[in-house]
C-alpha cells in the first residue's frame, strides 16, 4: 500500500471548496489525480489564533487501492422479526443506535417512544412557539430522535473511549448525513437535515422485522424476581423481552419518579443549570476571527469559555454549553407551568443570532438530599423553571436582561431583537437565581468579558433559564455488565441515565448496551 500523507494550511476558501481543495492536496503531493486511487480526507480545522483566519487539512492520498475500512462502509440490517426481542424505552440517538445494534446481532428491537413521529411532532412544536402550548409528550424533548433531532446536531465528543466514534458517524452518513462530517474537526448536522435522517434510521429498524411504535409512554415496570422482564404502557399494554433497555433522556421526570417509587435505585448527580446568552453572530465573528466581515467561506463562529468562582469558600465552574452559532433559542418545557430553554442551529447556521448556554456547576453538597434524596436535583430545576414561568407572565414567554445590566445588577431597560419565537418579557434576572449562583453567572460574564473583547455588553441579552444541561439523577449500573446495579436484565443508558452528554456520545452508549443486552439474551457478538 502506498499513501502519501499531506498537511496543508489553506485559505478558507480554497479550504471549503471541494475542488479547490481537492486541487490543493493533489499539488501538495506532486501528483496527477489520474495517478491517484483513493483520496481520504482526514481532518479539517479552523485556526483563528493569528492575524489571518487560515484552515489546516490533512490528507491521506493513496496510491493503491485503500484499507477497506475507508471505503465508507455499509452496515447491513439482516432480518430479525422472529428472533429474540429486546425493548427499548426512548427513540433518542441512545434507543435508536441500541436498536441499530440490535439487528446487527441478531436481536429484534421493539421501540417505544412516548412522543409522536418526527413529522407529527412539529404541529406540536409550532403550538408551543406560537400557542405557547406545551404538550406532555411531544416538545423538543420528547417524540422520534429525542432532543437531538431539534437542536444544533453537533456531532463531537470527548468521549470517545466509549465506542467507535468513526462507526456513528458513518451510520449517520449512510442515513443521509453529509459526508463532511468525517472530515470536519467540529462536524455537526444541523436541525433543518436531523429529521430526515432519524426517520431513514426508523425505516431501516423497521425494514428488518424491528418495531417502533409512538405514543408509548412506560407507565410500569414488569419485575419477576429481581428481573426486568418488560414494561407497561400509558394505554395498558404490556411489552416483555430478554431485556430493557432504558434510554430515556434527562428530561424524563416521570420515569426517574416511577423507578423511585418503584424502590429501583436511583442517584442524585451532578448538573448544571443557568441562562442562554443571545449576541449578534457577526459580533461573534468580528471577536473570533478579528475581521468585521467572515465572508462567504468561514463557518459562523463558535466559542468555549470557563472560569472558576468562589463564593463563601465553594469553588464553582461556570462555563460555555451548547454553543449554538447562527442558531435559535428555543422552549423547551416538557409540562405546563415551567419555562426552559435550549438552543439549535440549521445545517447553513445562518441565523444572525448566536446563542450559548452559560452555567454553573451544581454539586451534591448544593442539593437538599436530606429532604428530597436522590430526587433533589431534579426538584431544584422544577423549582428554578416555574420560577422562570412565573417572573415572565405565567406562559412561555421567557424572562430576560441585557447583559451588562445584568452584571452591575441594574434594573433592566429595552430588551433586543431576539430569536427566541415564544418572546421576551424584561425581568431582573438577579432575582431569579439564589445568591450563590447569580454571584456566580455575575463573577463569570466578567470573566467572559476579559477573555473576548466585545462579549460583555448591552448588545447582548441573557434569556432563563437554561437548565436540561444533564440529567439530575443517575440509575447506576455495573461498570462491566451495564446492568442496573440492583435489577438484573435493566440497562440503564444514555444521557437519561447519567451516562452520555450529546448524540454522539449516546448512540455509543445505546451500542455498547446492545451489545450486553444480546449477551444477557444468550446471543455472542459479532464483530
Amino acid at each position: 500500500m502506498r499513501k502519501k500523507e499531506v498537511e496543508l494550511v489553506l485559505a478558507p476558501e480554497l479550504a471549503f471548496d471541494a475542488q479547490q481543495l481537492e486541487h490543493e492536496i493533489l499539488r501538495s503531493a506532486n501528483l496527477k489525480a489520474e495517478d491517484v486511487k483513493f483520496l481520504h480526507r482526514v481532518k479539517r480545522s479552523v485556526d483563528a489564533r493569528g492575524r489571518d483566519v487560515l484552515v489546516r487539512v490533512r490528507a491521506d492520498v493513496y496510491l493503491d487501492s485503500p484499507p477497506t475500512e475507508l471505503l465508507s462502509p455499509v452496515y447491513h440490517y439482516p432480518e430479525v422479526t422472529n428472533s429474540k426481542q429486546v425493548v427499548i424505552v426512548g427513540a433518542g440517538p441512545a434507543g435508536l443506535f441500541a436498536a441499530l445494534r440490535c439487528i446487527e446481532l441478531g436481536i429484534k428491537p421493539l421501540v417505544l417512544e412516548r412522543g409522536k413521529d418526527v413529522r407529527s411532532r412539529r404541529r406540536d412544536l409550532a403550538a408551543l412557539n406560537k400557542e405557547h402550548s406545551v404538550h406532555p409528550d411531544s416538545n423538543y424533548c420528547f417524540g422520534e430522535g429525542g432532543a437531538g433531532t431539534y437542536s444544533d446536531g453537533k456531532l463531537y465528543t470527548r468521549s470517545k473511549k466509549r465506542g467507535d466514534l468513526q462507526r456513528i458517524l458513518q451510520i449517520l452518513v449512510q442515513h443521509g448525513a453529509t459526508p463532511d462530517i468525517l472530515f470536519d474537526a467540529h462536524p455537526h448536522i444541523g436541525t433543518n437535515k436531523l429529521p430526515k435522517i432519524i426517520e431513514a434510521i426508523r425505516e431501516t429498524i423497521r425494514s428488518a422485522g424491528g418495531e417502533v411504535l409512538f405514543d408509548k409512554r412506560v407507565t410500569e415496570f414488569v419485575v419477576e424476581q429481581g428481573e426486568m422482564r418488560g414494561v407497561v404502557t400509558q394505554d395498558g399494554q404490556a411489552y416483555m423481552g430478554e431485556a430493557v433497555i432504558l434510554a430515556t433522556g434527562h428530561s424524563a421526570r416521570d420515569i426517574f419518579e416511577l423507578l423511585y417509587a418503584s424502590q429501583i435505585t436511583v442517584e442524585a448527580k451532578p448538573f448544571a443549570m443557568g441562562v442562554r446568552v443571545e449576541h449578534q453572530q457577526s459580533l461573534i465573528d468580528s471577536i473570533q476571527y478579528k475581521c468585521a466581515d467572515r465572508g462567504p467561506y468561514l463557518p459562523a463562529s463558535s466559542y468555549a469559555l470557563v472560569h472558576q468562582t468562589h463564593y463563601q469558600n465553594r469553588q464553582r465552574g461556570i462555563f460555555s454549553f451548547c454553543m449554538c452559532p447562527g442558531g435559535f433559542i428555543v422552549p423547551s418545557a416538557t409540562a405546563p407551568g415551567e419555562v426552559v430553554v435550549n438552543g439549535m442551529s440549521p445545517s447553513r447556521r445562518d441565523s444572525r443570532f448566536s446563542n450559548s448556554g452559560i452555567v454553573v456547576a451544581v454539586e451534591l453538597e448544593d442539593m437538599d438530599l436530606q429532604q428530597y434524596g436522590p430526587l433533589a436535583g431534579l426538584r431544584m430545576q422544577q423549582a428554578l423553571e416555574q420560577k422562570a414561568c412565573q417572573l415572565a407572565g405565567g406562559t412561555q414567554a421567557a424572562p430576560a436582561q441585557l447583559l451588562q445590566d445584568f452584571t452591575r445588577r441594574k434594573a433592566g431597560g429595552q430588551l433586543l431583537e431576539t430569536s427566541y419565537q415564544p418572546g421576551l418579557v424584561a425581568a431582573d434576572m438577579n432575582a431569579l437565581f439564589s445568591e450563590d449562583m447569580g454571584y456566580r453567572l455575575r463573577e463569570g460574564f466578567k470573566a467572559f468579558g476579559n477573555k473576548m473583547r466585545g462579549y460583555l455588553s448591552n448588545e447582548a441579552q441573557i434569556v432563563g433559564v437554561e437548565s436540561r444541561t444533564s440529567s439530575p439523577v443517575r440509575v447506576p449500573r455495573d461498570r462491566e455488565t451495564l446492568e442496573h446495579v440492583q435489577v438484573k436484565r435493566l440497562f440503564p443508558c444514555g444521557e437519561g441515565a447519567g451516562y452520555a452528554g450529546g448524540i454522539v456520545s449516546a448512540a455509543m452508549d445505546g451500542e455498547r448496551c446492545a451489545e450486553m443486552a444480546a449477551l444477557k439474551a444468550g446471543v455472542s457478538l459479532k464483530k
